[in-house]
């Protein structure tokens, strides 16, 4: 709705941003999910980031290995896959910036109820996934708009 109340300049000038603000944001959750999710893996303990096993006693996980695969393969590679689709101009770049922002969402949201704890980055990281959806769901506007105006 309130992107029909912009006026199509206005509209014109959205594209730029949306791709720049998306960007940016997968990005930063790239980077981060690529280094936790490495460090992981290499560290199942968690010792080189600093995290304790304890945190999985509600988990059925006894080591960060699995999960540090999932981070690094669903939100860091998927991820740069998404960026690339974004920078490149591909045609269905909107519909994969939704897909990340909800698997982000949907990353955050086991995390809370595997851990039985809810931190700072877990309000982060859920506003970066919420950010992308609505983002995403602007850019595939914008893409379907341009395709159908030839």
């Amino acid at each position: 709705m309130f992107y029909l109340l912009l006026s199509q300049n206005t509209r014109l000038r959205m594209k730029p941003f949306l791709k720049i603000t998306s960007a940016v944001l997968l990005l930063f959750n790239g980077i981060g999910a690529f280094y936790g999710g490495l460090h992981l893996i290499l560290h199942p303990d968690g010792s080189s980031i600093g995290l304790s096993t304890d945190w999985l006693k509600h988990s059925s996980f006894d080591s960060f290995f699995i999960p540090g695969l999932v981070l690094f393969l669903v939100n860091g590679l998927f991820d740069f896959f998404v960026l690339w689709q974004l920078v490149f101009n591909k045609s269905n770049s909107g519909v994969y910036v939704v897909a990340q922002g909800t698997v982000l969402c949907g990353w955050i949201l086991i995390q809370i109820l595997l851990l039985q704890s809810v931190y700072f980055l877990h309000y982060l990281l859920g506003g970066v996934g919420l950010a992308l959806m609505f983002l995403g769901y602007f850019l595939r506007r914008k893409q379907k708009s341009s395709a159908t105006s030839f």
